[in-house]
């Protein structure tokens, strides 16, 4: 096996994200297990390169601008960002970007301070959370199961468990969920407080699996 890969931005499948950003999976596209990366792209000028979001406590992000021209608007200020730009982000800010130029690409680097990084997969559930957010459960489940189920990661897994529960399919919600847990079990607690997960809370078998 070669110790190195290769890839250009542009050859790495893109995925429609959050406020109709266009997203690429660098970390899960190379596989990469000791940070997250991500690239976003925007086609024309005016397009959102990166979703306004903050971070997760601890987790800072380095933005480099790869090509054309951005436009991060961070805790109110704008910065102009041309091609060579690196923009870093504490936690805490609010933080989107836009292309300034059609071609405009970012590269995101991101990690969580004073911890090892863990892999969460969400590139992997990323095409399936609009429906999600809908409330399109069965269509999660329809469209997602086979994709998820063979993916490694367990975030992915919990969320079609969470899809079954709201959905009424109980023992595949307990199976997937007890999978997920064996494989990050850090989501036990986050299984013991979720509401999604009501509606199998009162099974004999969830209750066993959440009282480990």
């Amino acid at each position: 096996m070669s110790g190195y890969k290769v890839a250009h931005v542009d050859e790495i499948e893109g995925l429609d994200y959050r406020e109709e950003t266009r997203m690429r999976p660098v970390r899960h596209h190379l596989g990469i297990t000791a940070f997250g990366t991500n690239a976003w792209t925007g086609d024309k000028a005016g397009d959102r390169l990166v979703p306004s979001h903050e971070e997760d406590s601890g987790n800072e992000e380095l933005y480099v601008v790869l090509r054309g021209r951005a436009r991060f608007e961070i805790d109110g200020d704008t910065v102009d960002a041309p091609a060579g730009t690196l923009v870093f982000c504490a936690p805490e800010a609010h933080r989107t970007a836009f292309a300034e130029e059609a071609g405009t690409s970012v590269l995101a680097v991101g990690a969580s301070a004073g911890k090892a990084y863990e892999v969460g997969g969400w590139e992997v559930w990323a095409p399936y959370h609009e429906a999600y957010e809908a409330g399109r459960y069965d269509a999660v489940i329809e469209q997602a199961r086979a994709t998820l189920e063979a993916s490694e990661y367990a975030a992915p897994l919990y969320n079609l468990a969470c899809c079954e529960a709201l959905s009424g399919r109980a023992d595949d919600a307990i199976g997937h969920l007890r999978t997920a847990i064996e494989r990050r079990p850090s989501l036990l607690d986050l299984a013991r407080e979720d509401t999604d997960l009501d509606a199998i809370r009162d099974e004999p078998a969830f209750r066993e699996l959440v009282a480990g």
